[in-house]
């Protein structure tokens, strides 16, 4: 098992959980997240944003279903045809263990 973690602008948001559905992977953890990228932000005028309000989804995919998850979160979290500076990171880490909160677990 993998965790794909996609930091992605809220304007995308659904969009890319809609297509992931499509896509066949309908369970995920979705968070308002602030930060910024190696831009620092962005400036206005005289005012910089060095928080910048994201969305991140999290999502456990089975490792053969990662390069489905990975293309379908680029293809629909970009801003253009190519894409923009902000437009997100898709990080993917291994699970360890993985356990299912129930009554069934309990011994």
């Amino acid at each position: 098992m993998l965790l794909v973690r996609a930091i992605i602008r809220p304007e995308k948001r659904d969009e890319v959980l809609y297509e992931l559905s499509t896509a066949g992977f309908h369970a995920a953890t979705v968070l308002d997240v602030m930060g910024r990228g190696k831009q620092k932000g962005i400036k206005i005028g005289s005012i910089v944003y060095d928080e910048i309000p994201k969305v991140m989804i999290m999502m456990a995919v089975r490792d053969e279903d990662k390069d489905d998850v990975v293309s379908v979160i680029m293809r629909y979290a970009r801003t253009g045809e190519k894409g923009a500076f902000g437009d997100g990171k898709i990080f993917v880490t291994a699970i360890d263990e993985e356990h299912t909160v129930s009554a069934a677990e309990i011994a």
